[in-house]
């Protein structure tokens, strides 16, 4: 196996797509395609090839031990819960704007969670990571809990110092389990932010796949320190991640491993000539803002003092366009963003980033610059109302509290009869019996089980009005939501409890 074998069964095909099919990328990528067997090694039991690949990542990287990953970060932060919650019942002190992975894995291992409310920029809105007053109250409050799990940076490239979360961890005995998806080029460059694992992170998830140059879905785990079980987290991997594992994926990883030792700093150069040259040219665009950290905002109390130079986040300045508008405005040009929210476009550039296409993106966005405000007409200042509340901090965490009871989380389903569908004008104040994921970036607003208050309801009008893209919901248009029909203790065993 595979029964492909090394891409003949497509080069033998007979007829007028034999040439074309032969000669075809997916052909040639074919004979990368192979199994366990003798000379390629085991990736769940590594002694060969595979072993001194990540053995040379774990070097590059900065780790003491390093897992490739053939399942995104999704799988990494799957074996990291599962790793750090043994027992159905451990709790887990968690960032509540977290990635939909982050809660499948809390439901695997049936954890009680404690949320921890992330820190907002006040000047955007958006979420970070918890403060430190915040993790030493939860730590105070919690001291069984087997660990913290934070997002950092998160899909905008925000982020702020890990470090004083890592030394609190460490005193308590605890690991610092970091999703950082987005930063696997962190700490590689002296213009890059300090890694995870540089400040002091028990265990990090990265993309490789999304800001560096592997496959998609090639990610890595690293590992450092004696506080996560190092044995049970090879066992859970085996868990998580296919018997039968891509190896063109972890060739992809093992050669971007290879560009970074081989090349080092100079790797990221041209990208961040690329990424200077962008921003330098939107601010000379009056009719776009620039998304980053004020001057001087570098304390300890900064919910924003670090951005990814690779992440270029921009909004309409004027107030008209939202920023689901604004790229469809940029497609239509044939620049494609990363993402949008209600204010927010996502532009994620990298390794692969070429001056021209900073180019590109500055000739249409100063075309979009010359739009006339006054013509568009007054159905826009529904838009420009949103973009109004949502400056306001209409974000998640908004109004939650700083450190919450445990949720315990379990696989259980909610019974089918005790759902409904309601109009999103009638959800305030009812439990929500589906999971609200607006994607991307993939983190979910609502839980099923949570009590939708008046703002979560306010945000989720918000979402519906963009035409925003929801996962979990099973209206897409968020006409409607489900919630749960009886409104009492026996019907709260349900795939979130609250203990």
């Amino acid at each position: 196996m595979p029964g492909h074998k090394d891409g003949e069964a497509v080069r033998q095909i007979e007829g007028s797509f034999a040439s074309a099919a032969a000669g075809h990328p997916l052909a040639r990528m074919m004979e990368l395609d192979v199994t366990e067997i003798t000379g390629t090694d085991d990736l769940h039991h590594p002694e060969g090839a595979i072993l001194e690949a990540q053995r040379l990542a774990a070097a590059v990287f900065g780790a003491e031990e390093t897992f490739f990953l053939v399942g995104g970060s999704t799988a990494g932060n799957l074996a990291m819960i599962l790793s750090a919650c043994s027992a159905p019942g451990d709790v887990l002190l968690v960032q509540r704007n977290v990635h939909k992975s982050v809660i499948h894995g809390l439901m695997l291992a049936g954890a009680r969670t404690v949320f921890l409310a992330p820190r907002l920029d006040p000047a955007s809105g958006l979420a970070t990571i918890p403060s430190e007053a915040t993790v030493r109250e939860a730590l105070s409050r919690y001291p069984g809990a087997k660990g913290l799990l934070v997002t950092h940076p998160n899909y905008y490239g925000m982020g702020a110092s890990l470090a004083p979360l890592a030394k609190l961890c460490a005193a308590s005995g605890v690991p610092l389990l970091v999703d950082e998806a987005h930063g696997a080029h962190y700490g590689l460059h002296p213009a890059l932010p300090a890694s995870a694992l540089a400040q002091g992170a028990s265990a990090v998830v990265q993309s490789t796949h999304k800001m560096l140059g592997a496959l998609t879905m090639g990610a890595m785990l690293h590992v450092q320190g004696g506080l996560l079980d190092r044995t049970l987290l090879r066992q859970r991997l085996a868990m998580v991640q296919s018997s039968s594992p891509s190896y063109p994926i972890m060739a992809s990883l093992d050669l971007c491993r290879c560009q970074l030792a081989s090349s080092g700093t100079a790797y990221f150069e041209s990208a961040l000539t690329t990424a200077d040259k962008l921003r330098r040219g939107i601010r000379d665009l009056s009719r776009f803002g620039l998304l980053a950290p004020e001057p001087g905002a570098s304390g300890a109390d900064a919910a924003y003092a670090i951005q990814d130079p690779f992440k270029v986040v921009i909004y309409d300045a004027a107030g008209i366009w939202s920023g689901y508008q604004l790229q469809t405005l940029l497609e239509a040009a044939g620049c494609v963003p990363e993402m949008s929210d209600e204010r927010y476009v996502v532009l994620a550039l990298g390794p692969g980033s070429r001056l021209q296409d900073a180019d590109r993106l500055l000739k249409a966005l100063k075309e979009l610059s010359k739009d006339d405000v006054s013509t568009w007409n007054i159905a826009n200042k529904e838009v420009q109302a949103s973009l109004e509340q949502a400056d306001k901090g209409n974000k998640p965490g908004a109004e939650l509290e700083p450190v919450s009871s445990p949720v315990r989380f379990s696989l259980r389903p909610i019974a089918a009869g005790n759902i409904e569908s309601v109009p999103l004008s009638d959800c305030a104040g009812r439990l929500a019996a589906e999971m609200v994921v607006p994607y991307p970036p993939g983190i979910p607003i609502l839980y099923p089980g949570e009590r939708i208050s008046e703002q979560r309801s306010l945000q989720l009008h918000q979402l519906r009005d963009s035409q925003a893209k929801c996962q979990g919901v099973k209206d897409v248009t968020l006409s409607t939501i489900q919630v749960i029909i009886k409104d009492i203790e026996e019907s709260r065993e349900f795939l979130v409890e609250r203990s």
